[in-house]
């Protein structure tokens, strides 16, 4: 990417820092982002296996939603945020404990995934009315304005522009956080913290979650723009932790299983179709109360007429995005939404929605590649079993 189309993009707090590292730069949902360092895609992906990687993940979008029927400090104040973005959401948010996240998705009224998302309680007994949403980058503008839309009068939503996003992933990622941030080792999974850092007179806040999209154990840390690159650096300087770009991103997620906004997920499917059932907690389920509610009640009663599943296709060839799903008898039954080699895996694996009566794990389907049938298989996912804290 050349410096003049570099010039048109917006660009992260630690952009500069990427270039200093030698990354190589690509424009990903309006940003330049690094998309590899020097050491390349697979080290990069092993490294992250390994020990630890660290990714810029500051394009993704952050807001604070907060009740605007009472003052925040209360679990009653709780119960009406959470009551609000329940109608948008399948999610289970009202029983979230404080300092508790939650995976849902944002639906559309005939129940489609606009956007998969982190919804968080805030730890803090005086901000109890206040949830901390993280959305995807390329679906933003979108997410933030349809919030507004349909809870204005009911919920306010402040969009964070002057806080970066750090993720640091990997088995050795507690043990650099924790140096850092003393007691974060200890830090539930699926949880998030209130933390200072430095120990100086310049201190900033940050906000410490215990999650990420690698599979791996790991943290995304939210950091003022001011103290981005300091904090970024800090981390860097441990033995254990190297600069990670998009493409090890990609493939680390795929491995475990994790869907891509706008891939895997789209506003035509819904979360049962996409495998990711557990978006929608059990109570919603039984009441309903949220956008296409009908449709997803009757797919968890009936199943779905299609499905998202693993895919292990043989031999050393990979199946990209697209790549048409036959049956052995030649029939179109589904297509390829993600594909590559698995570098941990040690073979290509793929996911993409095949109909639901082949969807059971070990049928023989053919992956059209290059115009000609690639035998495969339908495969449990994750392909590399999950490594989350579950202390």
């Amino acid at each position: 990417m050349s410096a003049t189309e570099h010039s048109t993009l917006k660009k992260t707090p630690l952009y500069d820092l990427h270039l200093s590292l030698g990354a190589k730069m690509v424009e990903f949902a309006g940003y330049a982002m690094p998309v590899q360092y020097p050491a390349g895609v697979l080290k990069e992906h092993l490294h992250t296996r390994e020990k630890v990687g660290l990714f810029d993940v500051s394009h993704m979008g952050l807001a604070y939603l907060h009740t605007t029927e009472m003052a925040l400090g209360s679990d009653e104040a709780h119960e009406k945020i959470a009551a609000a973005i329940e109608t948008l959401v399948p999610g289970e948010i009202r029983k979230l404990k404080k300092g508790a996240a939650r995976y849902t998705v944002l639906l559309s009224d005939d129940g489609g995934v606009l956007d998969d998302l982190m919804i968080s309680r805030i730890f803090l007994d005086e901000l109890q009315g206040m949830l901390f949403l993280v959305v995807n980058a390329a679906t933003k503008e979108q997410d933030f304005a349809l919030i507004r839309e349909k809870l204005a009068g009911v919920a306010e939503l402040n969009i964070v522009t002057d806080r970066a996003l750090i993720a640091v992933q990997g088995p050795m990622a507690a043990a650099v956080v924790n140096r850092l941030f003393p007691g974060a080792a200890e830090q539930p999974f699926m949880s998030i913290r209130p933390r200072f850092w430095p120990a100086s007179d310049d201190q900033a806040f940050i906000v410490v979650s215990r999650l990420g999209y690698t599979g791996e154990d790991g943290f995304e840390i939210s950091v003022p723009n001011s103290h981005a690159e300091l904090l970024a650096k800090a981390l860097l300087a441990a033995p254990e932790v190297e600069p990670v770009g998009l493409g090890a991103r990609d493939s680390l997620r795929l491995e475990a299983g994790l869907c891509l906004y706008g891939h895997d997920l789209t506003p035509e499917i819904s979360p049962i179709e996409g495998n990711i059932a557990f978006a929608v907690g059990k109570r919603r389920r039984e009441e309903g109360g949220f956008p296409g509610a009908a449709r997803i009640q009757r797919e968890l009663a009936e199943g779905p007429k299609r499905l998202r599943v693993g895919l292990r296709p043989e031999g050393r060839a990979p199946a990209r995005e697209g790549a048409e799903i036959q049956s052995t008898d030649g029939k179109t039954i589904g297509a390829v939404t993600s594909g590559g080699f698995g570098p941990s895996a040690g073979a290509p694996v793929a996911m993409g929605y095949v109909d639901a009566a082949f969807s059971k794990t070990g049928t023989p389907v053919n992956l059209i590649v290059r115009g000609k049938p690639l035998s495969a298989v339908v495969a449990d996912m994750p392909f590399v079993p999950h490594g989350y804290y579950r202390g």
